[in-house]
């Protein structure tokens, strides 16, 4: 994904600690497809409209959009007596961070580069809401818990933006590292990652997209449901080397799987885009 600062915002914009994609996650994922990197903003009547195909309420989706312009994701445009929303600078950079992700990073990390980027820290007892943003930060930035304490991740990670905003300058400890003998960068994986889980993920998603290829009334809505899916997946991958993992590591057939299903679904969902959602030419933010 992107720098430290985007990563840091997507923990309080997704909030996806579930099972499956959130609402709100999916409304991201729509703003992504068809705002992002667009001077426009959107009507509200149409994302209302290509929601409701998905079975979500037009209640759920004025909300939706009403507190993500409230807490200044979005911006709010008036012309005439409707309403539209564009993208916030704010937002915007939260959205290319997951087009990176997507197309850029992967899901798979074929790099040869062994480092790996060690964070430490203690906290007293009265900073224990530090000490738990702190951890649920770096589990977003890709790291996992090595021993009580020290945090590692794969390749160069940039924490500075979360120690700057926890304000626990003098509390962590950031360095790379290689691991010498007797201990492996396997072991490092098996110890600090949930390796069942992270590839259970790609295999939900292989079995409901590529066994199951579940019903939507349209490309659009394919199109939509299937990248929330990804980016469900993806973001939680700490993107471990592949040659640490299995070989038949189900997020190499995931990703294939996936850009096959985006490829097909393009042009349908972009024609039908053009024909359904109305979009008013703004001046991009900042």
């Amino acid at each position: 994904m992107g720098g430290p600062r985007v990563t840091l915002t997507l923990v309080p914009l997704l909030d996806e600690t579930g099972s499956g994609p959130r609402p709100k996650s999916v409304m991201l994922t729509f703003l992504g497809i068809h705002l992002l990197g667009r001077p426009v903003a959107i009507y509200s009547g149409s994302v209302i409209d290509v929601f409701a195909r998905v079975g979500v309420s037009e209640e759920a989706v004025r909300s939706t959009l009403t507190r993500m312009a409230g807490t200044g994701l979005l911006t709010r445009h008036r012309h005439g007596r409707k309403v539209y929303f564009g993208l916030s600078e704010r937002l915007a950079a939260v959205l290319e961070d997951g087009r990176r992700r997507i197309w850029e990073t992967g899901a798979v990390n074929r790099s040869a580069n062994g480092g790996w980027t060690l964070v430490a820290f203690s906290l007293p007892d009265t900073r224990r809401g530090d000490r738990h943003d702190l951890r649920r930060q770096l589990t977003w930035a890709g790291f996992g818990l090595l021993q009580n304490g020290l945090w590692v991740a794969p390749g160069a990670r940039d924490v500075t933006a979360i120690v700057e905003q926890l304000g626990l300058d003098g509390h962590v400890t950031v360095f790379s590292a290689q691991p010498a003998e007797p201990t492996e960068a396997a072991s490092l994986v098996a110890k600090a990652f949930d390796t069942e889980t992270i590839a259970s993920r790609y295999q939900d998603f292989l079995e409901k997209w590529d066994a199951g290829r579940p019903s939507f009334p349209d490309d659009l809505t394919r199109q939509l449901m299937l990248h929330t899916d990804w980016l469900h997946v993806v973001r939680r991958d700490p993107h471990l080397p592949a040659g640490h993992l299995p070989r038949d590591w189900p997020a190499i057939q995931a990703e294939t799987v996936f850009r096959k299903l985006d490829e097909d679904l393009r042009d349908g969902a972009a024609a039908l885009a053009a024909g359904t959602l109305e979009l008013l030419p703004v001046h991009p933010a900042g």
